[in-house]
């Protein structure tokens, strides 16, 4: 019995692909890309995922026009009292504070523009908590991550690395657009 020309060319592609690899060599790339595919959430084709995704509550009550209040968008991922409610801004430490030299960031949709920013929360240190009424206390977890993946979460005192670790409020500043 004749064999048909695709056949033909299966065999021959494959006899000349065994030529060229071991079973070594393909497990061994096998492994590599086992290796790898827990990265791929990291690269910004994840980001791009989330913009497609449904609204989250927050994004649904966002408001852009008072940055004194936890609905505020760039607010998102925001965990703990606000600056713009202590004499500073929703990105500058009030008087007397100084920012941590670390910050935690998360990605916020502006109301306005329909459009995800970065933005990074730093916690402001050096003076005792705040003591602005509860409207001013967010405690902001959109999208936000597991404390293994500490740059993305917000539940971290950032105030170490100061001369003093005691919390006052934190802020919000705008980084970028996200891509």
């Amino acid at each position: 019995m004749s064999k048909s020309p695709i056949d033909k060319l299966g065999e021959r592609l494959t006899r000349k692909l065994a030529g060229y690899s071991s079973r070594r060599g393909f497990i061994a790339k096998f492994g590599m890309v086992l290796a790898a595919t827990p990265v791929l959430p990291l690269l910004p084709v994840a980001r791009a995922s989330a913009a497609d995704s449904p609204k989250t509550d927050f994004e649904r009550n966002a408001q852009a026009k008072d940055a004194t209040k936890c609905s505020y968008w760039k607010y998102c991922a925001a965990d703990g009292v606000l600056c713009s409610c202590c004499g500073g801004g929703s990105h500058t430490c009030p008087p007397g504070a100084e920012p941590s030299p670390v910050s935690w960031i998360g990605t916020c949709l502006n109301p306005e523009d329909n459009r995800s920013y970065i933005i990074a929360y730093r916690d402001c240190c050096g003076r005792p908590v705040c003591s602005a009424g509860k409207s001013c206390r967010c405690d902001g977890a959109d999208r936000e991550l597991p404390t293994y993946r500490s740059p993305l979460n917000n539940d971290i005192i950032w105030c170490f690395g100061n001369a003093s670790a005691t919390y006052h409020c934190s802020t919000a500043a705008l980084v970028g657009l996200a891509t």
